[in-house]
């Protein structure tokens, strides 16, 4: 609060009208949303080159190639970026004259089946990113037609939960779930069809619940017609439940390694196999990685030849500019953005930034006060929202204070920490913050910003007193 008046003073000092507000939650986010756009303007882009070795193969069927990609050694690390992509076109010519037409030796194999379980019904912030995803809409909308669904019209459990999981006394009413998603959901009746009620995901587990479970639907049958958002959300939940009584999806997957010349190249292949609870994401279900018929059943030891080395020429990219969905990912797993370990535990623990109940209000209050806008599905910082960022101190734009404060607290609630250091560290922080702040002059970074777009707003009339045709007061009575 203190933070807030003071650089929306600053702000107007330079000429700025807006509200220029700080808080432990929003101003770590819009931190995260003006470092990516000043990346990717930033961002350089630079060549780099991949190697695959063809092997040609034939067992009963046609003749193909395996396609091994080469991975360099230690030796190459001079040549090659943070992320191991070599740089060096030379480099990876010489290797691909060295293996062609020389031995391809098998030195490891796997082949095996793999299981992945139906995803667990959805939270507020899981629900919210896959709305983002799947429809555009916003953190608030979905909040909105949450509430809508939860209060008007009693279809779903309470919305604002943070848990994925359910009360295993609830696995008792699945029929009668089933059915109200039958009568309610046009998109999901044929879906009830083939869930088999009597499988017991590991979604229902006492243990993981605490205040609130996940959000499912109720056992309400409705015959209201739903609007169009109401459906849609309402569609995502129901999906995400009658998953649950679905089976795993098998995948099929497949890896060789091959030594070339002392050189490692390595041949993967995945391709879904039954498509269980996949089948009720509709097209995606049939999603394969290509290859898994090209990485045959080798024996270690087996000797192919390498044909020839095929080298691929890219050229790195920019990170993508954050869209609401992946904000509200990052939110939730904001310690993927901290160096310090011991910081990234703690966030980790703490299910990242904001809760469920606020990180669509916090979203909410960036775009309305300006910091950030939407342009199509891309969520960017304005000029206003740079100006901040760069004036404010360094450590309150990124999310490692809220950590501090959050392992605080946490020790706190545990009777481990006391209340009275935490607020007399704070208080002279505080200070410190704010005496910078009436000291120094305004911050570059804050002069020249644009004029803020007011929202609009409806104009009333003024109301007219009880019993006036005229608008005048009416005298009051005197006591008798």
């Amino acid at each position: 609060m203190n933070m807030s008046r003071a650089y929306t003073l600053l702000g107007q000092k330079a000429g700025y009208q807006g509200v220029l507000s700080v808080g432990r939650v929003q101003t770590p986010v819009l931190g995260l949303v003006v470092r990516r756009d000043e990346e990717i303007e930033n961002f350089v882009p630079r060549d780099y080159f991949t190697l695959h070795a063809l092997i040609p193969y034939q067992d009963n069927g046609p003749a193909f190639d395996i396609r091994a990609k080469w991975r360099p050694s230690e030796a190459c690390k001079p040549w090659q970026d943070e992320e191991g992509r070599v740089l060096n076109r030379k480099l990876v010519e010489n290797v691909a004259q060295r293996i062609q037409g020389q031995p391809a030796k098998v030195v490891k194999s796997e082949h095996k089946s793999t299981k992945q379980n139906a995803p667990l019904p959805y939270s507020l912030s899981a629900l919210q990113i896959d709305a983002a995803k799947r429809y555009n809409m916003s953190a608030q909308q979905v909040l909105d037609v949450c509430q809508a669904l939860y209060e008007k019209h009693k279809l779903i459990t309470y919305p604002r939960s943070d848990n994925r999981y359910l009360p295993k006394d609830h696995f008792y009413q699945a029929n009668d779930v089933l059915a109200a998603i039958k009568n309610n959901s046009q998109e999901y009746s044929t879906a009830v069809d083939g869930a088999d009620s009597s499988r017991k995901s590991k979604a229902w587990n006492d243990s993981k619940v605490d205040a609130h479970h996940a959000i499912i639907p109720t056992p309400k049958k409705t015959s209201m017609v739903l609007s169009g958002f109401e459906e849609k959300v309402y569609g995502l939940i129901a999906r995400q439940y009658v998953m649950q009584f679905y089976p795993a999806a098998v995948y099929a997957e497949a890896m060789l390694e091959f030594d070339i010349q002392g050189g490692q190249f390595v041949a993967k292949g995945k391709r879904l196999q039954e498509p269980g609870w996949r089948v009720l994401l509709g097209n995606s279900a049939t999603d394969q990685e290509e290859g898994v018929d090209a990485v045959p059943p080798l024996e270690v030891g087996t000797v192919l030849t390498c044909r020839d080395g095929q080298i691929g020429e890219k050229k790195t990219e920019p990170p993508r500019h954050f869209t609401e969905a992946t904000l509200l990912q990052a939110m939730t797993g904001i310690s993927r953005f901290v160096e310090d370990k011991s910081l990234k535990k703690i966030l980790r623990d703490t299910d990242g930034i904001g809760t469920e109940a606020t990180r669509a209000g916090i979203l909410d209050t960036l775009f309305k006060r300006q910091l950030l806008n939407r342009q199509g599905k891309s969520v960017m910082s304005t000029p206003a929202g740079r100006g901040l960022i760069h004036a404010l101190p360094d450590e309150s734009t990124y999310p490692d204070m809220t950590a501090h404060w959050e392992f605080q607290l946490q020790g706190m609630a545990e009777k481990t920490q006391s209340y009275g250091p935490f607020m007399s560290d704070l208080n002279v922080k505080l200070d410190q913050l704010m005496g910078q702040v009436k000291t120094g002059p305004v911050p570059e970074s804050l002069r020249n910003l644009p004029k803020v777009e007011k929202p609009a707003f409806k104009k009333y009339k003024k109301r007219r007193s009880a019993g006036s045709s005229t608008g005048k007061r009416r005298s009051k009575p005197k006591a008798s």
